[in-house]
């Protein structure tokens, strides 16, 4: 199984992309502007998107990527791709983006029987079963209805946090889990913990808190580091020690594991 990081960043800058990651070539989790660097053929042939939380940086390719793969997804009489969230973050989408006034409504179009999206509702510790990956919901903390996912292969899980501050309930379920490699945030430096607490983030002293809850050494990658903060946090978080093998993900990388599993 290979996950593909097609953006990683907090923000943008120029070489920074947004949250996005590709499974096989067929799921995103989550849409945000690292996924315009897809060709057209690649974006094609996603069928399943599947979103952390309702902010405009995990979410805004989807429409986009929707209107560019239409005519060819219909050419070849393929079906709708399956947009899962939770039933919050599907509202927001479709109050403030798909609404024909942001955004034209893919979920309707071209016609309503045969839409280029269709929203699927998710919850927390449902088990999805997507073109023959497993993917579970975990819990997160976020100022907005959020989750993260494990995906899970043969010899363990490849699992995203996303946005999140402090979370005791994610570390409960990783307890019984194989954690292969945890995808974390870490959005702010230690001088604006405050302004993390605010906006239900981590930074490195309150990553640290968290990852002594992984019970294993475990490859650990940080996400959703602002551009030109990437250093300033990262040797914040090595100055700390782990027993871990933690470094900064990379717009770019990729993660290979066993599987999938079903």
């Amino acid at each position: 199984m290979q996950i593909r990081v097609l953006g990683c960043s907090g923000s943008i800058a120029a070489g920074s992309r947004t949250t996005a990651f590709l499974v096989d070539g067929t799921i995103l989790i989550d849409a945000g502007t690292g996924v315009g660097d897809l060709t057209l053929d690649e974006m094609v042939a996603i069928d399943h998107i599947v979103i952390t939380h309702s902010h405009l940086d995990h979410v805004l390719a989807i429409g986009l990527l929707a209107d560019s793969v239409t005519r060819r997804r219909r050419a070849a009489n393929r079906p709708p791709i399956g947009v899962h969230a939770l039933p919050e973050t599907i509202a927001a989408l479709r109050a403030h983006v798909f609404n024909g006034v942001i955004w034209p409504d893919f979920s309707r179009l071209p016609d309503a029987a045969n839409p280029v999206l269709r929203f699927q509702t998710v919850s927390v510790g449902e088990h999805l079963h997507l073109g023959g990956h497993h993917l579970e919901v975990l819990p997160a903390r976020h100022t907005v209805p959020a989750v993260g996912y494990a995906v899970h292969g043969a010899d363990g899980a490849w699992v995203f946090t996303g946005d999140t501050g402090p979370n005791p309930a994610l570390w409960q379920r990783l307890a019984s889990l194989r954690v292969a490699t945890l995808v974390i945030e870490t959005a702010f430096r230690d001088d604006e913990l405050e302004l993390a607490g605010i906006s239900q983030h981590l930074c490195p002293s309150l990553l640290a808190q968290e990852l002594r809850q992984l019970t294993h050494p475990t490859e650990v990658c940080i996400t959703h580091i602002k551009p030109g903060e990437v250093e300033a946090v990262m040797s914040e978080i090595s100055a700390q020690g782990s027993p871990h093998r933690v470094r900064a993900l990379a717009t770019g990388d990729v993660i290979e594991l066993a599987g999938p599993a079903g």
